[in-house]
């Protein structure tokens, strides 16, 4: 036992790195339809670990959840401003049922079982798991008026309350938020986020990493001519409908490519290849002659390029309208595949108006598409390197943000360095997406803050509480322990069946998001997210879990007067 004593004291990262991989490893076991998850593997094993002595600084757990809240406010920013309004009134009032019915379970359980302030105050922070209840409660112990000796024992007792109960806080809203709620709603929160994506989405397919159709609306065809000898380029292009496109983009003749013309007029047994929209070009086969499997030369490369939209001579305008006004030559060789308004795809009907900052993606040849692209906006080149710049800047102003404080009375109200680094990332994610010139960020490399921030913090908090938490379970009985579980889990349930019932949440997966937010409930987030697979869970959690770090602090002097 001392030689591991001695490795962890000499690197603590190494029991980190350890609750990390056994918390994965146990997360991934199914007992029937039961599966506890990274996170909550991670935070099992950490306090596990805990029980030989490890010390890890603060700094640590607060740089990884920094990171992790950042990335996730980064992700759900343009959405979440479009959210924002009459729509967010359910949000607000999950917050404050939960705030309110922790406080009267913590009042209720403490005088049944006479417990003093301290202890009810630490309890209300540890199951509640908002820490910023042990300052708010510490203070108003201290102006009780009560001899210096008593008011350091109850002081004291409130960082005990918080030791035996936090865990489980952590672990009991992951319970609650990730298995429970899907079973009593009767649907997974992996259903029902695809089911709010797809409608956000208006009906257009998504496909993910390596995903493509089976029969693409673009295509290429070689064809050999035969019937449409005799017929300029530009004759076989306008017999295109105006839905369904197509443009001859090489001529061989005789062995040789030539140059495509509009009134270059093909001969018999010329080899063309025509690009468009499927429809087109399968409709237009029969006109032009045999298609051909190959033919030396006739390769061609396209590119797919995202294009922001920022000229006045197509912000304000329909569709209809840009393609009506849009000369002929511009358009040509050009294919429009999709539109995009903060990250979200817009159907491409004659009458959806397009908005300064929407993208536009492009489809054509390189040459035409830089012909194109200066009479457009500006071109988004796709990049695997992620804006130190501007998302250093966003930690920065974030954590700025989270050390201000607020008195109300002799109450301080703060959002905490998580809370200021959630708010930055909305704002910086909300900015990136009408300037996706600056900011990027990679989808792995937002995945690795998210999943490294989250699991490590988590476990953090378990190799710090794990020790004393035991140790105070051991020698105090399992009273509070119990207290606390209670303390926890109540409050959840109330919550999830008002939400239920009276605000009439229908959708798991933002249900689960609203109510893990309520609680300021991170780990239990963090495996919504997982269990998502998208960021749909991610707007109501950020305005309950932006409302519960002020409600959920107001309670620490609400606890030492009613306890």
């Amino acid at each position: 036992m001392g030689w591991i004593q001695y490795i962890f004291h000499q690197s603590p990262e190494i029991a980190l790195f350890l609750s990390l991989a056994g918390g994965y490893a146990i997360g991934k076991i199914q007992f029937g339809k039961f599966q506890l998850g990274g996170v909550a593997g991670s935070l099992l094993v950490a306090v596990l670990i805990s029980q030989v002595g490890v010390t890890i600084d603060n700094g640590v757990k607060a740089v990884l959840f920094a990171l992790f809240i950042y990335a996730v406010g980064f992700e759900s920013g343009p959405q979440f401003f479009r959210s924002l309004g009459r729509q967010s009134l359910r949000e607000i009032g999950m917050a404050v049922v939960l705030a309110v019915s922790g406080l009267l379970t913590v009042v209720v359980l403490v005088r049944m079982f006479g417990l003093d302030k301290g202890l009810a105050s630490g309890i209300a922070a540890g199951a509640l798991t908002q820490s910023a209840i042990i300052g708010t409660a510490s203070a108003a112990i201290g102006k009780l008026g009560l001899a210096a000796d008593e008011v350091q024992r109850l002081q004291g007792n409130v960082a005990v309350g918080y030791a035996v109960t936090y865990i489980f806080g952590s672990f009991g809203a992951i319970l609650v938020c990730v298995n429970l709620l899907p079973k009593f709603m009767g649907r997974s929160i992996r259903d029902d986020a695809m089911k709010a994506e797809a409608e956000l989405l208006a009906g257009a397919q998504v496909y993910g990493p390596g995903e493509h159709p089976a029969a693409p609306d673009l295509v290429g065809r070689i064809y050999r001519v035969a019937k449409a000898a005799g017929k300029t380029v530009a004759e076989i292009e306008k017999a295109a409908s105006e839905a369904a496109p197509m443009t001859i983009e090489r001529i061989k003749r005789a062995g040789t490519l030539i140059g495509v013309q509009p009134n270059l007029r093909l001969e018999a047994n010329d080899v063309i290849l025509v690009v468009g929209r499927r429809a087109g070009v399968v409709a237009a086969a029969g006109g032009i002659g045999p298609e051909l499997q190959s033919s030396e030369g006739m390769d061609l490369v396209v590119v797919t390029r995202d294009v922001t939209i920022n000229s006045p001579a197509f912000t304000g305008k329909t569709v209809a309208e840009i393609r009506e006004a849009t000369a002929e030559d511009l358009r040509h060789g050009i294919y429009v595949t999709g539109i995009k308004r903060a990250d979200k795809p817009l159907p491409l009907h004659p009458d959806t108006r397009i908005e300064p900052g929407d993208v536009v993606t492009l489809y054509g040849t390189d040459q035409e598409l830089q012909r194109v692209v200066k009479s457009i906006g500006t071109v988004i080149l796709p990049s695997d390197k992620t804006d130190f710049v501007f998302h250093g800047l966003g930690l920065v102003i974030g954590l700025l943000i989270g050390i201000a404080v607020v008195r109300i009375g002799s109450i301080p109200l703060t959002l905490g360095s998580g809370g200021g680094a959630l708010l930055s990332g909305l704002l910086f994610g909300w900015y990136r997406s009408r300037n996706l010139a600056i900011g990027n960020m990679p989808t792995g490399a937002s995945t690795l803050l998210r999943d490294l921030g989250l699991a490590g913090f988590v476990a953090v908090v378990g190799l710090q509480s794990g020790l004393q938490a035991v140790q105070t379970i051991a020698t105090s009985g399992l009273s509070i322990f119990l207290i606390g579980v209670v303390v926890t889990i109540v409050p959840l349930l109330i919550t999830m069946l008002f939400g239920r019932y009276v605000l009439k949440y229908d959708n798991t997966a933002i249900f689960a998001g609203a109510l893990s937010g309520s609680r300021s409930a991170n780990p239990a987030f963090g495996e919504v997210l997982d269990k998502a697979g998208n960021s749909i869970p991610t707007t109501p959690f950020a305005i309950t879990y932006a409302l519960a770090n002020v409600f959920l602090t107001l309670l620490g002097p609400l606890v030492v007067a009613f306890a």
